[in-house]
């Protein structure tokens, strides 16, 4: 059987968005190996029994030098294994991936683009100059004969061959990574008062500050919790300090439980979701665990959320940026429990149609096939 490598920018990302995928392709046969830099979740998927290799990266490094060494490192891994498949996560793992694919001769590429994010929707000038560095970046190392690209959202893909990124024959559409609809299952409200999730890495791309005005403005109209589950990520330049998110659980804005493992349970304590994130998303696991859950969900009129939530269906759309319209909306639905078990049965209806790991990871072993079969051909 093949072997197949999986690389992202940190361990946690592989353990919680592709774990489903990695212990089917071993339960296949598959000869399945996992790079990331070293962390807590590393250690799990170890004790899983997968096997896993350190890969020297610094998230926000930008020194020259710096990405040279983890593009080498790259190289060396890729040397040493020889897999007949490499599957990229992450902007990172994509350029530099794909690159040292090239270099250690590796003809299987597959590359998973999760969300346009800062850099091609942030308007600011920083967002500008980095568009500048990685636009050509990208049309180099996705333009092999033998790559295959994978996008969460018709939008994105759309982008990408208006860039000239990739060649629409090498673009896969697939919706997200997929849930477990047995894991996430739909359990009776809990009591008054109404809880309002979000769940997320707790960035301000993610929209947190969204809703933590949402909730100043709430506090003063009825009687609600406002709930943030996660943690911080020091990788990211985007990140809150749990000092900001501890000052607004003091303030009663809020409250912060920081970072959960069974989020089933969550899931289950809360009324509705809510994701006002700023930029495009991929496919938010977050919104097709919480409808799985048969909870209605409230999330930013972009690319991603679109695509699990139909408006005045299964949730509400927002404006992103706009805490006004978010409280506004969160409120229609705190005032109709009626409205929420609809929009939930709703919600999870459309997870068992579209979203379940079934159908993504059925989806994902065709795009292996094509490239696997293509390197034969070739």
């Amino acid at each position: 059987m093949p072997k197949i490598i999986f690389a992202a920018n940190t361990d946690w990302y592989l353990y919680n968005f592709r774990y489903a995928l990695i212990h089917q392709l071993r339960e296949q046969g598959f000869d399945v190996a996992l790079v990331s830099p070293p962390g807590e979740f590393a250690v799990r998927l170890q004790d899983a029994g997968f096997r896993w290799q350190p890969w020297i990266l610094r998230r926000r490094s930008v020194a020259p030098w710096m990405e040279f060494i983890s593009l080498l490192d790259l190289v060396r891994i890729y040397r040493r294994e020889q897999p007949d498949l490499v599957h990229h996560h992450t902007i990172k793992a994509v350029l530099y991936g794909s690159l040292a694919a090239v270099w250690a001769g590796i003809p299987g590429v597959v590359n998973s683009i999760s969300g346009r994010g800062y850099v091609f929707q942030g308007g600011d000038w920083l967002a500008r100059v980095l568009q500048l560095v990685v636009s050509p970046l990208y049309q180099r190392v996705m333009q092999r004969n033998a790559a295959a690209v994978i996008f969460e959202n018709q939008a994105d893909q759309d982008y990408f061959s208006e860039q000239r990124f990739v060649s629409p024959s090498r673009a896969w559409l697939i919706e997200g990574v997929g849930t477990d609809p047995q894991r996430f299952a739909p359990t009776p409200e809990p009591p008054a008062p109404v809880i309002v999730l979000m769940a997320a890495r707790t960035l301000w791309d993610k929209g947190v500050g969204i809703f933590v005005e949402a909730a100043r403005i709430l506090r003063e109209r009825l009687k609600v919790r406002m709930v943030l589950v996660g943690g911080p990520d020091p990788g990211n330049p985007a990140s809150l300090t749990p000092n900001m998110l501890r000052a607004w659980h003091r303030e009663g804005i809020i409250e912060w439980w920081g970072w959960q493992h069974d989020m089933e349970r969550i899931y289950a304590q809360a009324h509705l979701i809510a994701l006002p994130t700023m930029y495009g998303e991929g496919v938010p696991t977050a919104l097709i665990e919480a409808a799985a859950c048969g909870r209605p969900i409230i999330a930013s009129d972009i690319s991603g959320c679109r695509a699990v939530l139909q408006h005045g269906h299964n949730g509400l759309l927002v404006p992103p940026n706009d805490p006004y319209t978010l409280a506004c909306a969160i409120e229609e639905l705190v005032l109709d429990p009626a409205r929420r078990m609809k929009m939930g049965a709703a919600g999870r209806q459309v997870v068992l149609e579209r979203f379940t790991h079934e159908k993504i990871n059925r989806a994902t072993l065709q795009v292996y096939q094509h490239v696997l079969e293509a390197i034969k051909i070739g």
